[in-house]
C-alpha cells in the first residue's frame, strides 16, 4: 500500500503532490489527536485528575464566598438577610455542593439509574441560575426605582419564574426515573439550555439598561466610573458563561460525544465547568468584594 501511495504521488504534478502530502499529514495528525483524546477519556488517572481539580476549585470559590459572607455579617450585624448576604450564601452553597459531587465523581457518574446522576449534576446548575438571576433582580429594582417605576412585583416575578423552572425540572426527573424513554433525555438538556438563555436575556436587558443609565450620569457623579465598571464587567462575564452553557448543553443533546453526564469526558467537563461556573463565580466575587459601609440607612439592600 505504501508503494502504491508513493507511486501515485510520484505521478502527480508538484502542486498536487504538495497538497496531497499536506492532506495526508493533516489526516495523520487528526488520527493521532483522536487517539490521544480517546486514550485520555478512558484513563482513570485523567478522570481523577480532572474531577478532583474541579472539586478543589469549587471548594476554594465556596470558601471565598463564605469568608465574604462572614465579613459582611461582622460589618453590618444589625441587618438581616440582605440581597448581598443571600447572594454570597447561595454562592457558598452552589460551589460547596459542586465540590462534594465532583469529589465523589466515581460514584456519581456510575449510578445504575441515570436519573440520579442527572439530578446531582443539573440541580446545582439550577441553583447557579437562581444565584445569578438574583443580580438581575437587584439591577431591575435599581432601574425601576431610578425610572419611578413600580418594584413591588419584581420579587414575585423572580420567585415565580424560579418556582416554575424547578417544578418543570422535577417533573422531568420523575418521568425519567419512572419511564425508560431515551427521547426525554435530550428534552431535559434542551430545557436546561432554555433556562440558560433566559438568564442570558435577563442580563442583557437589565444589565444593559443599568449600564447605559449610569453612563448618562454626570462625569462628576460619585462612584460613577466604578459602578459602570462593575455593572459592565459582571454583565459581560455572566452573559458569556450563560451563552457557553446554552450552546454546549443544546449541542450535547444531539451529540453523545459531547455529553457532560458521563465519566469518560474528563477534559470536556473540566473546560465546561471552569468556563461556565468556576471562573465566572470567582471573577464576580472579586468584583463585588467591597464591604458595605458601617453606617447605612434602614433600607439597605444593596450589593455594593
Amino acid at each position: 500500500m505504501r508503494k502504491l501511495a508513493s507511486s501515485s504521488l510520484a505521478t502527480l504534478p508538484s502542486p498536487d503532490k504538495a497538497a496531497a502530502a499536506a492532506a495526508a499529514a493533516a489526516g495523520g495528525l487528526a488520527m493521532a489527536l483522536r487517539g490521544w483524546w480517546e486514550e485520555v477519556n478512558e484513563s482513570p488517572a485523567w478522570q481523577d485528575g480532572a474531577f478532583f481539580s474541579l472539586s478543589a476549585a469549587y471548594a476554594l470559590v465556596s470558601a471565598v464566598a463564605l469568608v465574604q459572607l462572614i465579613r459582611i455579617q461582622v460589618r453590618v450585624p444589625e441587618f438581616g438577610w440582605t440581597t448581598q448576604k443571600v447572594f454570597h450564601l447561595m454562592n457558598f452553597a452552589v460551589n460547596g455542593v459542586r465540590a462534594i459531587i465532583f469529589g465523589f465523581h466515581a460514584h456519581v457518574f456510575l449510578f445504575q439509574t441515570k436519573v440520579y446522576t442527572l439530578v446531582l449534576l443539573d440541580l446545582p446548575g439550577l441553583l447557579f441560575f437562581s444565584t445569578y438571576t438574583l443580580l438581575v433582580l437587584f439591577w431591575a429594582e435599581i432601574y425601576h426605582q431610578a425610572k419611578n417605576l413600580p418594584t413591588d412585583k419584581l420579587r414575585i416575578i423572580y420567585m415565580s419564574v424560579n418556582g416554575v423552572i424547578y417544578v418543570i425540572q422535577v417533573c422531568i426527573w420523575v418521568y425519567l426515573g419512572t419511564n425508560d424513554n431515551p427521547l426525554l433525555d435530550p428534552v431535559s438538556k434542551i430545557f436546561i439550555s432554555a433556562v440558560s438563555s433566559l438568564a442570558l436575556l435577563g442580563f442583557l436587558i437589565y444589565g444593559g439598561r443599568l449600564f447605559f443609565m449610569l453612563s448618562r450620569f454626570p462625569i462628576e457623579s460619585k462612584g460613577r466610573r466604578k459602578k459602570l465598571y462593575e455593572v459592565g464587567t459582571v454583565t459581560a462575564i455572566c452573559c458569556t458563561c450563560f451563552l457557553i452553557r446554552c450552546i454546549v448543553v443544546a449541542v450535547s443533546s444531539f451529540d453523545p460525544d459531547l455529553s457532560l453526564e458521563v465519566l469518560d469526558h474528563p477534559i470536556l467537563d473540566f473546560v465546561y465547568y471552569m468556563l461556565t461556573e468556576i471562573l465566572p463565580s470567582a471573577l464576580v466575587l472579586y468584583i463585588l468584594r467591597k464591604l458595605p459601609p458601617k453606617r447605612v440607612s434602614a433600607n439597605y439592600q444593596a450589593i455594593r
